[in-house]
């Protein structure tokens, strides 16, 4: 598949002019991830979002987010979340990163606490 990074330059030149945003962690959020490069992680249509959960907040502009699927591929690094937004998701731990809030376009709701616990843990165990 062609990724097109001309039209992610225009969508993430309007972004970074945005305001931030006011988030906490454990909630879930539509966020512009852009196109990037080989296999990380993508954000979806022309848009250019994906949902991601909130994993450390580092001040009022920064935070640690891990992006979410919903493909049903097995993978030690994939944590099932539960169903957001009508469908199952897991959350892509090899994707874990720190984006600046202007990414974040549209709060979805919060992560149950015992699976963000659980999430929280095995993102502990990668470092």
């Amino acid at each position: 598949m062609k990724k097109d990074f001309d039209t992610w330059n225009v969508v993430k030149k309007k972004t970074n002019v945005e305001h931030p945003r006011l988030y906490t962690v454990r909630e879930i959020w539509w966020c512009r991830l852009g196109v990037n490069v080989g296999t990380e992680q993508d954000g979806g249509d022309r848009l250019f979002i994906r949902p991601v959960v909130i994993l450390r907040a580092f001040g009022p502009d920064t935070l640690m987010i891990v992006p979410l699927t919903t493909s049903e591929r097995l993978h030690p690094l994939r944590i099932p979340v539960g169903v957001i937004q009508g469908e199952k998701a897991s959350a892509l731990l090899s994707q874990l990163r720190v984006v600046d809030t202007r990414r974040l376009i549209e709060k979805v709701g919060f992560l149950d606490k015992e699976i963000f616990t659980q999430l929280r843990k095995a993102a502990r165990k990668l470092f």
